[in-house]
């Protein structure tokens, strides 16, 4: 996260595999267009991200 200025983090944990099946990758459970938008993405988008990981991370699960 150096020199990142915003106070939310980053899911990603460099494990960048996308799921075909799901859509997601399986290191952060991002979809494409999320992990995409994330750059530019203000804090508000960020927390929505998060709070949509965390409800995904209950209901999938990889083999």
């Amino acid at each position: 996260m150096s020199g990142d200025q915003s106070p939310v983090p980053s899911p990603c944990i460099g494990l960048c595999q996308m799921d075909a099946d799901s859509g997601l990758c399986r290191g952060c459970l991002r979809t494409l267009d999320e992990i995409v938008q994330w750059s530019g993405a203000d804090d508000e988008f960020k927390r929505a991200v998060w709070a949509e990981i965390r409800r995904r991370a209950a209901m999938i699960h990889f083999d």
